[in-house]
């Protein structure tokens, strides 16, 4: 069975999203070739602060528990640093990148997901009142304790991945080999303050896409790449940093592409990040098998080469 290049997003899953529900969706993805389960040990704080985190990794662990042998399927990834703690405000309060920070972060991620390693850890947030060089050999020793398969960055900006990545190289220690941030078809304006998008410099820009291309080991995954549903629904207006030229030319060009391949624009999206260059692997967070669907075939999807050029020269 062929792999798809699509990341299941467990963000809401054991808070929105009830757990029977959840199961579903795991089996319907695994069932497709699916292997990328993203998750976050402070989900589901990261969309509800009134919630407790660890929800969604938890909801993972149990499916884990109820289905023998699918562990080995999979590759499960999650994140250390945003953790909220104690009683004082967000982000100033969380866990943070030190040393126990990350030690303790992914201890009690095992716990809750029940498996012996975590295939890909990313860093949530930056924590600039630590060494980068503690954070970096933190992680580097997670890896070497077989704990931890691959390490990634989300949300930093790229010349912090990029210190990292040299300091880790020059101690001979593994460092980052992915990148996740905020990316798809459409794009604020430069600057503008998106709302519900907490991370001012958490976006891919055409320096970060340069950069993965040069870096024949780093991958990139987006998240919100279908912006909520924007695409499709009439009831999930976008946000006003998208009010210029550019999104009515691309929405033009992306509604044309969708009509002659008989597809959604949803799927139009999924297809133009996994077949370009670099390849991108989308974080898709559904609600549904059938919401699971529609992404899995976008994500399979190949576009002819004139749709790919002119989606790319609308702007």
């Amino acid at each position: 069975m062929t792999q798809v290049n699509l990341a299941l997003g467990a963000m809401r899953f054991g808070s929105e999203t009830d757990e029977r529900t959840s199961f579903a969706i795991l089996d319907r993805f695994v069932d497709a070739g699916g292997t990328l389960i993203d998750t976050a040990n402070c989900y589901a704080f990261w969309t509800n602060p009134e919630r407790e985190s660890g929800h969604s990794e938890r909801v993972i662990g149990a499916w884990l528990a109820a289905r023998p042998g699918v562990r080995d399927r999979v590759r499960i990834a999650t994140k250390v640093g945003s953790l909220p703690i104690g009683d004082g405000p967000w982000p100033e309060n969380r866990e943070g990148l030190s040393a126990p920070a990350i030690a303790s972060g992914v201890a009690d991620s095992l716990e809750r997901l029940g498996t012996d390693r975590i295939d890909l850890l990313w860093t949530h947030m930056e924590d600039r009142s630590v060494p980068l060089e503690e954070t970096v050999h933190a992680l580097a020793d997670l890896v070497d304790a077989g704990t931890v398969g691959r390490l990634g960055a989300s949300n930093h900006v790229l010349w912090r991945v990029e210190r990292a990545r040299r300091i880790a190289d020059a101690d001979h220690r593994t460092g980052y080999t992915a990148l996740q941030l905020r990316h798809s078809y459409l794009r604020p304006r430069p600057g503008a303050p998106v709302a519900g998008h907490n991370h001012r410099l958490g976006w891919v820009t055409d320096e970060t896409l340069d950069y993965v291309k040069s870096e024949p080991d780093l991958v990139l995954w987006a998240y919100t790449p279908l912006l909520s549903g924007a695409y499709t629904r009439d009831d999930r207006p976008l946000p006003e940093a998208y009010d210029h030229p550019g999104t009515t030319r691309r929405l033009d060009e992306l509604g044309k592409a969708a009509a002659e391949l008989g597809v959604t624009r949803n799927q139009v999206v999924l297809a133009w990040l996994t077949g370009g260059t670099p390849p991108v692997t989308p974080i898709v967070g559904v609600s549904s098998t059938a919401q699971l669907d529609e992404a899995l075939t976008g994500a399979t999807l190949v576009l002819l080469e004139e749709i790919r050029t002119r989606l790319d020269a609308a702007t």
